[in-house]
C-alpha cells in the first residue's frame, strides 16, 4: 500500500478540533536564500493539504485555528532535557523525527513518525518505546527512504581503505613531479575489492542495498539474517549464515544493519546492544574493516578497542548520534564511548555524527512529506501506514510502503501492473522459451541455434532483467 500523496486535496479535519505536531529534525538539507536549511518544500506540501506550518514552538494551544493540523518546526531540539521540556507535558499530539532521540518522558497522544527505517530512537512511552509495543499512540516510520543514501555511504567508507592504495600520498608526489611510474609504482602494491568477503548483518532495506552494491564490486557477500530470509537471500545469489559469528568468519569487511531491537522496560537496554563483540570481531580476517552506520550501541566499544590494539580491525567507520548541551557543553549520545578510542586509534577511526543517511536532500524531503501524509491519515481516517509494533484499538493498517525498487516485492506490485506491462513481459518470456527449447537439442542443432540466434537470446535475457527492475519485481516476496 502507499501513503496518501495527493497534495492537491485538502484532508477533512474535525472543524471543532485543532491538532499540534512537533517536527524536531531538519526536513530540508539544501540551503535557502538565508543560508539555512530550507524547509519550504515540506511547508508547501503541508499547506496544500490544508495544514499550517509554524517556525516556532507551540504556545497557547487554545489560540490554534480549529479544523487544522498545525506543524511546529523545531529542528534545533536535541538533548534529553530540551525534548522533555518541549514535549513532556503532552502539548503536542504527534511528532516527526529522524535522528533525534525521543526520551520516554515525552508524550504524544496520537502518533509518532520516524523519517527512515528503524525506530529505536523513538523512545516515547506514548507508543511503548522504540519497538512500538504496549502504548496507546501509533508508531510509524518511512522505510527505504534513505536506504540507498546510507548504502552508498557504507561503500564510500569501505573504499577509503580498500583497495589500500595511498591516493593522497601519490597525488602529492605526482603534483610535485616527484614520481617515476616505471621505477616507483612497484613500491605501492594494492588489492582490489573483487574477491573480498563482506559480512552484512541484517537483510532489511539498507542491508540489501549494501549487498547489491558490494556484489557490483565483485565482492563475496555473506548475509546473517532471520532464518525466514534464507530462501530469498540465496535466491538473490548471496550466501546465508544462520549464526552471527559464522557470518564474520574470514570476512574482510563487516557492515551492521539490524537496528537496536526491543528495549527492556526494566533495564532500558536494547536487545541488540553490544551485538558486535569480541566473538564476532575475532572471527574476521586480521586487518578487517568494520562499518557501523546503523546504531552506535550495536558495537561493544571495549571489544573494538582491543581489536584495534591487536590489529585485528584495521579501520572502523562509525555513524552515531552525538549531542552537546548548549548551556554547559556536556556531551551525550551513543557516539560518546567511541571518543575514548580517538587518542590511541584516531588514524584508524572515521566517526560521523549520524550523518550517513542525511546525504541526499530529495530523500529527506520525500521522507518528511510521507511522514506528513501518514499523520493526516491517522488524524483524518484512523488509518496507519508503516505501523511499528502493536496497533492501538480503533485504527486500521494500510500495510507498508517503500520507494520503487526498495524492499520486498508484494502482491500490490503485481496488482499495479498494466495490461501492457503483462503483455510485454509475456512476449519476452515466450520468445526466450522458444530459444531455450531450441538450445536443448543435439550439439549440432545447438551450434546452429547459437550462431544464428545467440545474440537475440542474450538481448532477451537483458530485456527481461530490465523489465523486472523497472516493474519492481526483483527481490524477496512478502
Amino acid at each position: 500500500m502507499t501513503a496518501n500523496t495527493n497534495t492537491q486535496a485538502v484532508d477533512p479535519i474535525d472543524p471543532q478540533s485543532a491538532y499540534a505536531v512537533l517536527i524536531c529534525d531538519l526536513v530540508g538539507l539544501r540551503f535557502g536564500p538565508d543560508g539555512k536549511p530550507d524547509p519550504s518544500e515540506v511547508r508547501t506540501h503541508i499547506e496544500a493539504k490544508g495544514g499550517r506550518f509554524h517556525l516556532s514552538a507551540l504556545g497557547d494551544r487554545a489560540s490554534l485555528e480549529r479544523g487544522r493540523v498545525h506543524f511546529f518546526y523545531q529542528p534545533d531540539l536535541s538533548t534529553r532535557e530540551e525534548l522533555i521540556e518541549a514535549a513532556g507535558d503532552g502539548r503536542y499530539d504527534a511528532v516527526i523525527a529522524a535522528a533525534t532521540f525521543l526520551p520516554a518522558e515525552t508524550v504524544f497522544a496520537l502518533a509518532g513518525v520516524r523519517i527512515g527505517a528503524g525506530t529505536g530512537n523513538m523512545g516515547s512511552r506514548s507508543w511503548g518505546g522504540g519497538s512500538g509495543e504496549g502504548g496507546t499512540a501509533v508508531l510509524m516510520n518511512t522505510p527505504g527512504i534513505n536506504s540507498r543514501a546510507t548504502a552508498q555511504m557504507v561503500i564510500k567508507a569501505i573504499l577509503k581503505v580498500l583497495p589500500d592504495l595511498p591516493v593522497g600520498l601519490l597525488h602529492d608526489q605526482v603534483a610535485r613531479g616527484d614520481f617515476d611510474t616505471g621505477r616507483q609504482l612497484r613500491d605501492f602494491p594494492t588489492e582490489k575489492l573483487e574477491g573480498k568477503t563482506i559480512a552484512i548483518i541484517g537483510y532489511g532495506n539498507i542491508g540489501r542495498e549494501v549487498a547489491k552494491l558490494a556484489r557490483a564490486f565483485g565482492m563475496r557477500v555473506v548475509i546473517h539474517a532471520r532464518p525466514r530470509h534464507r530462501e530469498w537471500v540465496e535466491a538473490e545469489g548471496f550466501a546465508f549464515a544462520a549464526d552471527l559469528a559464522d557470518a564474520a568468519e574470514s570476512a574482510d569487511v563487516l557492515s551492521v544493519h539490524v537496528g537496536l531491537g526491543k528495549q527492556d522496560t526494566h533495564t532500558g537496554r536494547y536487545a541488540n546492544a553490544g551485538l558486535i563483540g569480541a566473538d564476532v570481531l575475532n572471527r574476521m580476517n586480521k586487518g578487517a574493516v568494520l562499518v557501523n552506520y546503523d546504531r552506535g550501541e550495536l558495537v561493544d566499544v571495549v571489544a573494538l578497542g582491543e581489536a584495534l590494539d591487536a590489529g585485528w580491525v584495521r579501520h572502523a567507520a562509525i555513524d552515531a548520534d552525538l549531542f552537546r548541551d548548549a548551556a554547559n557543553g556536556r556531551l551525550s549520545g551513543p557516539m560518546l564511548p567511541y571518543l575514548d578510542l580517538v587518542e590511541k586509534h584516531g588514524e584508524e577511526l572515521e566517526l560521523l555524527p549520524h550523518a550517513a543517511a542525511d546525504t541526499d536532500h530529495p530523500s529527506r524531503v520525500a521522507g518528511a512529506k510521507q511522514a506528513v501524509d501518514q499523520l493526516f491519515d491517522v488524524i483524518c481516517r484512523k488509518s496507519v501506514t508503516n505501523a511499528k509494533g502493536t496497533l492501538p484499538p480503533g485504527y486500521r493498517s494500510l500495510g507498508a510502503t517503500t520507494p520503487p525498487g526498495i524492499g520486498p516485492v508484494t502482491a500490490n506490485h503485481f496488482l499495479k501492473l498494466t495490461a501492457g506491462d503483462c503483455a510485454e513481459m509475456a512476449e519476452v518470456c515466450d520468445r526466450q522459451s522458444r530459444l531455450w527449447k531450441a538450445l536443448s537439442g543435439t550439439p549440432a542443432e545447438r551450434g546452429k541455434m547459437v550462431a544464428e540466434q545467440g545474440e537475440e537470446l542474450v538481448r532477451l535475457i537483458d530485456r527481461f532483467c530490465l523489465l523486472a527492475e523497472k516493474l519492481n519485481l526483483r527481490g524477496p516476496y512478502q
